[in-house]
């Protein structure tokens, strides 16, 4: 496989963002340069940072597994409040608080100054089970200036906009679009939204997150996220691990300065200090580096959420154990798969069972393909207890390709500045954030839609509201396509994945393939969204409204 821009990004650790933070784009304005109606681009010059620079910290330098790994705590409600749809009925009421705080990432780091939904990175867990819906109050208590560089030419991010705003987004719930945290609805510190969420849905891991136009990717790189989990009867059933046998685990990569301190990459120009990916050289489990787990000889349950704002994570086990994937994006899948190894993009998640049963006394450490250590679980001594893994999980009904009532062709896009080579913009379908919505479905129907890899990223491409099925990839020739416009395939289709054939809501959208997808539109009309989920892209308009129409009434 070709060492694509980003693949070289994500193996370079503290390496590459030095380099990062040492490219510069001045903001001197290109003549005549319109892409797909881009605007017009910044053309490169060398700019030299004033001050001394800031040292990063080598985080491949510190200490392995010296301290525990933390168990998010689970949210509790504040109290009650009426269901929208039932005035009898009442429903759990929280509230959570964005505030800054400082949190210890390593025994041999200083305290770190984060923004979390709770006291840690990631935020509290919030439980509940499918068709028990539940009210959040999400309050900003945090400064009024922002930390980390704003890039005012970011469309939602202009000069004359707040410093810090926020909106939350509940990523993979089926929530009414008042409710799911629209980019334009951000609002400021000392304000609060209360929003509804019914959970009419199967049990699954979501995550919550910020998703304010502009800042987006500042808003989480600072901390703003935390994992959702929805339960259900026909998970119980299983009798899975439960209990401190299951393990909410998220994953995120971040660098570090010498004094503690989040360090995020620009390109040395406080005019323009937007890069194309933040990628860093210290993968945090629950909040800390290199952190150990105690387990006792028996199966386990691990709730994956990869919330790195562009690293994706290549992860195996060090002593070559397998382990099972009993869940994607969307929940259960069919069957338990056999996996050596977990490919996950940026928002995706994944339920593994690990089964530590004929590994007593032992250590194994779980590790990343280009970051080498994760962390380190310490396998009890003592008696093993077995786990009879159900071989069939649920029924997934495949979406037939014949009910879809429409395909859609879009392109994923980017633009590099014709001096320096850098990329200054992405798009979908050649088009900007607010030009005009052109993906209309309608509410109870099924479209295809075939995701055209223009880039020599992935880019995991997510669709707010909806989950869907993975159909298949396929190679196409870039020159041709450039050339006129025609998709000339390279390959036969690829199928999904093992790991990809249950329900999704998040999708790996490879180089220069076709991927496509199956979408039932069920849940609410309204105004929603599908974006590319690194925060770097989105936040340079590779995001785009979907509005979903109301269902035609029958004849």
């Amino acid at each position: 496989m070709s060492l694509n821009r980003r693949r070289f990004l994500q193996h370079g650790g503290a390496l590459a963002a030095t380099l990062i933070a040492g490219k510069t784009a001045g903001t001197d304005l290109l003549p005549g340069a319109a892409l797909c109606r881009a605007p017009r681009l910044r053309k490169a010059k060398l700019l030299v940072p004033a001050g001394p620079p800031r040292q990063q910290l080598n985080a491949l330098t510190l200490a392995r597994f010296v301290d525990p790994l933390p168990i998010p705590e689970v949210a509790s409600p504040a109290g009650k409040r009426a269901d929208p749809f039932d005035v009898h009925r009442q429903l759990p009421y929280y509230r959570m608080s964005m505030r800054e705080i400082e949190q210890t990432v390593h025994r041999d780091v200083k305290p770190t100054r984060f923004w979390s939904y709770g006291n840690a990175v990631p935020g509290p867990v919030m439980e509940t089970r499918s068709g028990e819906g539940l009210w959040v109050d999400w309050g900003n208590a945090l400064p009024t200036r922002h930390f980390l560089p704003i890039d005012n030419n970011l469309h939602g991010a202009e000069a004359d906009k707040p410093e810090v705003r926020t909106v939350v987004h509940v990523h993979g719930a089926k929530a009414p679009p008042v409710s799911d945290g629209y980019p334009d609805a951000w609002y400021t510190p000392g304000h609060s939204r209360l929003y509804h969420y019914p959970n009419l849905q199967d049990a699954a891991m979501l995550w919550y997150h910020d998703h304010t136009m502009g800042i987006e990717r500042l808003n989480v790189y600072a901390g703003l996220f935390g994992p959702f989990m929805v339960r259900d009867a026909a998970e119980d059933a299983l009798d899975l691990p439960k209990g401190e046998y299951e393990i909410p685990l998220t994953l995120f990569d971040r660098s570090f300065d010498r004094e503690g301190q989040l360090y995020y990459p620009d390109t040395g120009d406080p005019e323009a200090p937007w890069v194309s990916e933040a990628v860093g050289d210290a993968i945090l489990a629950n909040g800390k580096l290199y952190p150990y787990l105690d387990v006792q000889p028996r199966a386990y349950r691990l709730r994956l959420l990869n919330a790195s704002n562009g690293r994706s994570f290549d992860l195996t086990l060090a002593n070559g154990q397998g382990f099972h994937q009993i869940g994607s994006d969307q929940g259960l899948l069919q069957a338990p798969a056999p996996l050596k190894n977990l490919f996950l993009a940026p928002a995706e998640r994944a339920d593994l069972i690990i089964d530590f049963s004929q590994h007593a006394g032992q250590s194994i450490v779980l590790k990343d393909h280009r970051l080498n250590d994760v962390m380190q679980f310490r396998v009890a001594a003592g008696k093993a207890t077995q786990l009879a893994l159900p071989t069939h999980l649920r029924d997934i009904e495949r979406i037939a390709e014949a009910s879809a009532v429409k395909t859609r062709t879009m392109t994923l896009n980017e633009y590099a500045d014709p001096v320096s080579g850098e990329i200054t913009l992405l798009l979908l379908n050649g088009k900007h954030w607010h030009d005009p919505v052109t993906e209309k479905p309608e509410l109870d129907t099924v479209e295809i839609w075939e995701l055209v890899n223009l880039t020599e990223d992935t880019h995991p491409i997510h669709l707010h509201l909806v989950r869907f099925q993975v159909l298949d990839r396929r190679s196409f020739s870039l020159q041709e396509y450039r050339s006129t416009g025609k998709l000339v395939y390279l390959g036969q289709p690829i199928p999904p994945a093992v790991g990809e054939t249950g329900w999704k809501d998040t999708v790996q959208a490879y180089q220069r393939s076709v991927t496509r997808i199956i979408v039932r539109f069920e849940g609410y009309a309204g105004r929603y969204l599908w974006h590319c989920h690194i925060m770097e892209h989105a936040g340079n308009d590779m995001m785009r409204p979907m509005e979903v129409l109301p269902a035609r009434r029958k004849a």
